[in-house]
């Protein structure tokens, strides 16, 4: 299996993953480019072979207001096809994961298209760049406005809008709060979109009652082009301090709180995770890659490489 991460390099101080500046400052895809290499050499000396760009990686690039940043796809093409160039020789696994103000079954119809929009520009970005279709663009189902069935109707039929190269990238993940994988399985039967399964989300949130290893199996059988994915992280467990404010003194004060299952930690929790991918590969005889969602990013996936080195049954690459 593949193990990577996403946008940011704890490893290197000061690395940019993409062209952060505000638009004042005249941002551009080919800066992010520049900085994409430099994340390139990264992954290859440390052996790091999955990565996802920054949602901002072509700044301000479908933005209605701002027309002068809608021509870099066409201003950078040359150079966004030699990053996929390289990416294919180093056997880079790439993904896009739009923000969450990015959704396909809002009830707002600006909304519903700008997010469209956005959805065909990773996709886009993903074809220049040469990407077979392991290359994904991930979302969640998103809002339950009121209406969970109408909000998975909604998702669905917005989805027939979305360009023919948009569909066959983009994939659908179980989220913590909201849409569990049996809501996710119910819009793959009616689209045919993959689905990525995300572990600590199925803890939060799990109406269908079916364990980490059946509802990650029934992800994964979704995929018939390219290997699966799935995302792994696990929750924090150390106690929370927060200020708020103390009635009796009437001044900002630190509270501890219990941790959140929703907020992940800084490393991979190898008790869980080994078990756990031991069993699904032997229930579903299928490979997989992870990608780790860890506060301590590239460094989460070292220390699991490391921790994962001679594990009979686990092999990454």
């Amino acid at each position: 299996m593949r193990l990577g991460f996403a946008v940011k390099i704890l490893g290197i101080e000061g690395h940019k993953s993409h062209d952060s500046r505000r638009w004042q400052n005249n941002p551009h895809l080919l800066k992010s480019i520049e900085y994409a290499h430099a994340t390139f050499d990264y992954l290859e000396k440390t052996g790091i072979s999955m990565y996802r760009f920054s949602s901002d990686f072509a700044p301000y690039l479908t933005h209605p207001e701002m027309p002068q940043f809608h021509r870099q796809l066409e201003e950078a093409h040359d150079e966004l096809a030699a990053l996929g160039k390289r990416a294919k020789t180093l056997n880079l696994r790439l993904s896009f994961h739009p923000s969450q103000y990015i959704l396909l079954n809002t009830p707002n119809t600006k909304l519903r298209d700008s997010s469209i929009e956005e959805f065909e520009a990773q996709a886009q970005m993903l074809d220049i760049m040469g990407c077979g279709p392991e290359a994904v663009v991930v979302t969640h189902v998103g809002g339950v406005y009121g209406d969970r069935d109408g909000a998975i109707a909604r998702f669905i039929e917005n989805y027939k809008l979305l360009p023919e190269r948009a569909r066959a990238r983009l994939v659908l993940e179980n989220d913590d709060v909201s849409f569990g994988i049996d809501d996710t399985l119910k819009i793959h039967e009616a689209t045919g979109v993959r689905l990525i399964f995300d572990h600590q989300h199925h803890t939060c949130f799990n109406i269908g009652e079916k364990t980490h290893e059946e509802a990650c199996c029934a992800a994964l059988q979704t995929w018939k082009d390219a290997r699966p994915k799935i995302h792994f992280s696990s929750p924090r467990t150390e106690k929370r301090t927060v200020k708020r404010l103390d009635k009796a003194s009437g001044k900002k004060k630190e509270f501890e709180h219990d941790p959140l299952l929703t907020q992940h930690a800084d490393y991979v929790d190898d008790a869980v995770f080994i078990p756990f991918v031991r069993a699904v590969k032997r229930e579903c005889e299928t490979e997989f890659d992870v990608m780790v969602e860890a506060k301590a990013k590239d460094l989460a996936v070292l220390k699991l490489k490391h921790d994962l080195a001679g594990i009979e049954g686990i092999l990454v690459e």
